[in-house]
């Protein structure tokens, strides 16, 4: 008997159009012999079930369900494909928990933990995962441009702490546009993270639970034509992504090894993908995706394909997984 399958997508922050087109492509690629599809969209101003025929139906916050046809539509599972808040940051992962309803993502404690850049890097720390030099701010706290500068130096990256797709970073190389890149990462967050700028090889990895065993996918270099790996590298085809990445069987190993002793230290399961900057032989860790993109042009798509992965294969296992826990 097939399963109802929800895909959400959409979800509240920055990142909404990234989500929709991430949910997409999982209702495209997934087997509809075995499931029963449904793509919910999660918005701020309404919960609804999109159709074939871009009909809307309303969800019952109560249960969870739709009603299609006068039939009520229970689901089996859910596909998460949110970015951001509520999903990547495990809001409605704890909701789904108090429905015991099933889902593609890790528990809702390590997606919350993870989401949090300054908590993941604290987590890390004491098990040896190399992270870069870094200063933390909370909205209202006094601002010492020569107190942070001489922490982490020039040039620096201002981001978001909650935050992904590269919304609201900045790369600074002069004192006079700190502030400036402070105040623009505030508009996302509540929370800012100021890191040392790390020269070296920028590098990202999956890290998935596939066939009952925590899988290292393929490496990927990014090299990017603008400053850094940002949303138009990202998403707009600015930037080459090598994978294999060209680096060296002692880069590779050492950066396997700190992907998958992440995975394992933060009892993750799901899709996972983490970015590093490797500085000689050495990866020093940059930050932890747990709703990775999976669009046309994103990384962990290509890797699982040079794994021999493909998306029909690596979806359906995130669900067989899911349902089967």
């Amino acid at each position: 008997m097939k399963k109802n399958i929800a895909i959400i997508m959409g979800g509240y922050s920055s990142e909404i159009e990234i989500s929709l087109q991430s949910g997409n492509v999982v209702y495209e690629h997934l087997d509809r012999e075995k499931y029963n599809l449904y793509r919910l969209h999660i918005l701020k101003e309404k919960w609804i079930y999109v159709d074939e025929n871009n009909g809307e139906h309303p969800v019952n916050a109560a249960d969870f369900s739709i009603i299609v046809n006068g039939y009520k539509i229970k689901f089996d599972c859910v596909f998460n494909a949110i970015h951001g808040h509520p999903g990547e940051d495990g809001t409605i992962l704890a909701y789904f928990d108090l429905l015991h309803l099933k889902h593609t993502s890790a528990p809702f404690y390590q997606m919350a933990v993870t989401f949090n850049k300054r908590d993941t890097l604290s987590f890390l720390k004491p098990y040896g995962i190399r992270i870069a030099k870094s200063f933390y701010l909370n909205r209202g706290d006094q601002i010492d441009n020569d107190r942070i500068l001489k922490k982490v130096g020039l040039p620096c990256f201002v981001k978001p702490n909650r935050g992904g797709s590269s919304f609201g970073v900045t790369k600074v190389k002069n004192a006079d546009d700190l502030l400036p890149a402070i105040e623009l990462a505030f508009k996302e967050d509540e929370e800012i993270l100021i890191e040392e700028f790390l020269d070296g090889i920028e590098i990202s990895v999956g890290v998935i639970e596939y066939e009952d065993k925590i899988k290292v996918l393929p490496i990927t270099e990014i090299v990017s034509e603008n400053e850094f790996f940002d949303y138009d590298a990202k998403y707009l085809g600015k930037s080459d992504e090598i994978t294999p990445a060209r680096i060296s069987e002692k880069q590779k190993i050492n950066v396997e090894i700190a992907a998958d002793k992440i995975y394992r230290s933060l009892n993750l399961n799901g899709l996972s993908r983490s970015d590093f900057i490797i500085v000689g032989d050495k990866p020093y860790f940059i930050e932890l995706n747990m709703v990775p993109g999976i669009t046309a042009e994103s990384i962990l798509p290509k890797q699982a394909k040079a794994a021999g992965i493909s998306l029909k294969e690596l979806f359906g296992n995130a669900i067989e997984m899911a349902i089967n826990k």
